[in-house]
């Protein structure tokens, strides 16, 4: 199998030459190939099968140790203009990155076969997919891409209709960590990335090409590339409504996205069409309409079990590809909070001892087909995509942002968005309650500068007139002892209702400076064991402690120096205003 689209097998003939693999083969997708790659892999022992009868079709892959996670700071944007990037990315001039980068992978794949893959990140007929071809010399990553994307014969069909796609060029290399580095050349829609078989840095068609190159061309075309779940939520009556999320990490992103409706809420049903990323686009008649450009999960497994999140735990019980966790004597996986199993083996391999560190790396990850959630929407494979009722940004704040409020509108929404924060955890960073922002949940993934990522969402309000509702939610509310105002998990159902509601304006709202929030006899707290006292602190807005945050955030925003958009430091000023005004 080659190709007919001679700029494709050009860029492939060059990459050969430079990296000098033993053999090429052309990936076409089938579960044959998938099935002889894990047989591979299984021989050379970068798999390991797990229990047969209690795990079907489930693999551990161990990685090196040097190499469990995203690289942030080996990451970088390469655009002519340093500007263009921005201050919220590592930058380098595209022809030095080039030249560092090429002369890593020089012979890089010798005695390795250079696979490479065509794939689609969207169904395959959507007219808002993107197409992409990664040539990489790791099966895994083979074996993963065809778990995550849309990957093979019918891909490369449409890129040879098309003629465009994402050069995604990847190689482990010596998993070096002074010889990585996962460069994006956002003008050549272009990545490539050695040194890592990490999976953030390795499996191109995720993080790398569906938001950080995505959310350049998603500038350049007229849509977006975000961070985001989507879920569907219908009500007993068989009305559906969808709704996209962007949460920061340790937000409850994955567990929102699958989540399942508690017996206090008969007759609600929730779809999963997507945990991580959104694309979204204006139809014809100007409503916002999103896909998952992904076709399956690349998910942190610590802390998945029946009760945290069930969907994820039943769904990777077969068919899945564990990667850094623990093993058990009967070599089932294991992982903290599991709540079953006892581990004999840790993530690197060595025997376990319990107090001596995790036995499964606490960035493990698992990797299954979307189509194995329970919750799984076959409108995730519709071409045209969802309709979007309801944007939903949120963070993790003990104090500051109410249970839920609503944007006064999209420009407000966008302020809003881009002054999303989350405080730190001990777990995390050994101190409490420091506040990183993390506009739209992006910071990470965006492939442009912040300053004109919010000049094109604030270029929508423009474009339509039915734009989509725009809210923030915190589950993380505490009281003076520490202890969580609201139940959160499968409780949040009943939040998201209050927003349907607000999107169908079958409610009101308080309106406050910071925007509208609903009374406390909006949200239904009925079997909750939840005060009024409560609610009323879960809904209240101090008004001190925005006028700092609004300075905060004030001060954020003009970091980005003159090519901020002066509307969005206008709307930040009305916030302010709106705050001084004596109640």
């Amino acid at each position: 199998m080659t190709t007919r689209l001679s700029a494709l097998q050009d860029w492939v003939d060059s990459v050969a030459k430079l990296t000098q693999p033993e053999d090429i083969h052309w990936c076409n997708g089938s579960d044959a190939e998938y099935k002889r790659l894990i047989r591979q892999m299984n021989r050379s022992g970068d798999l390991i099968e797990l229990d047969a009868a209690s795990y079907p079709n489930c693999y551990l892959h161990r990685s090196d140790p040097t190499d469990v996670a995203r690289v942030e700071h080996l990451t970088f944007i390469c655009t002519q203009d340093e500007e263009d990037a921005g201050p919220n990315n590592h930058w380098m001039k595209p022809a030095d990155a080039h030249a560092k980068i090429d002369a890593l992978f020089e012979g890089a794949m010798q005695g390795r076969t250079m696979y490479v893959i065509p794939y689609c990140m969207g169904p395959i007929e959507s007219p808002y997919s993107r197409l992409g071809v990664e040539i990489t010399d790791s099966p895994y990553v083979v074996a993963n891409m065809k778990l995550m994307t849309r990957m093979g014969a019918d891909a490369l069909a449409r890129i040879e209709r098309e003629g465009t796609f994402v050069k995604g060029l990847h190689s482990t290399g010596d998993l070096d960590p002074d010889r990585r580095f996962i460069m994006h050349f956002p003008e050549e829609l272009a990545i490539k990335s050695i040194g890592s078989g990490y999976g953030g840095n390795a499996l191109l068609g995720k993080k790398c090409h569906a938001l950080r190159i995505a959310s350049w061309q998603a500038r350049q075309e007229g849509w977006l590339a975000e961070h985001m779940l989507i879920v569907g939520v219908e009500s007993p009556q068989g009305e559906t409504h969808y709704i996209a999320c962007a949460f920061p990490s340790a937000c409850g992103k994955t567990n929102l996205a699958m989540l399942i409706p508690p017996d206090s809420q008969p007759g609600w049903k929730i779809w999963t069409l997507g945990d991580d990323i959104a694309w979204l686009h204006l139809d014809e008649g100007g409503q916002l309409r999103a896909i998952n450009p992904e076709a399956g999960y690349f998910g942190v497994v610590p802390g998945t079990n029946a009760k945290t999140n069930k969907n994820a735990f039943d769904m990777i019980q077969s068919d899945a590809i564990f990667t850094n966790v623990g093993v058990t004597a009967d070599n089932q996986p294991w992982w903290e909070d599991k709540k079953t199993g006892t581990p004999v083996t840790d993530w690197k391999g060595d025997p376990y001892v319990e107090g001596a560190g995790p036995a499964a790396h606490p960035n493990s990850r698992f990797t299954v087909s979307a189509k194995r959630n329970a919750a799984y929407s076959e409108l995730a494979d519709a071409p045209e995509g969802v309709p979007i009722s309801a944007l939903v940004f949120g963070g993790r704040r003990k104090e500051l942002a109410p249970l839920v409020y609503e944007a006064k509108d999209w420009k407000h929404g966008v302020l809003v968005g881009a002054g999303v924060a989350s405080e730190t955890t001990a777990a995390a960073t050994g101190e409490i309650g420091v506040v990183r922002r993390d506009p739209m949940a992006m910071k990470p993934f965006c492939g442009y500068n912040f300053a004109d990522y919010w000049a094109h969402w604030l270029s929508f309000a423009e474009r339509s007139d039915k734009l989509p509702r725009v809210f923030h939610v915190n589950w993380f509310r505490q009281d003076a002892d520490g202890k969580f105002l609201w139940p959160g998990f499968g409780e949040n159902l009943r939040v998201l209702r209050w927003i349907i509601d607000r999107c169908e304006n079958r409610v009101g709202a308080n309106e406050t400076a910071i925007g509208f929030l609903p009374t406390a006899d909006d949200i239904d707290t009925r079997d909750l064991d939840i005060s009024a006292e409560t609610m009323a602190a879960l809904l209240s807005v101090d008004k001190d402690q925005w006028k700092a945050e609004m300075a905060s955030v004030g001060e954020y925003l003009q970091s980005y120096g003159d090519r901020l958009p002066s509307e969005l430091l206008a709307i930040q000023a009305d916030v302010v205003a709106a705050l001084n005004v004596p109640d």
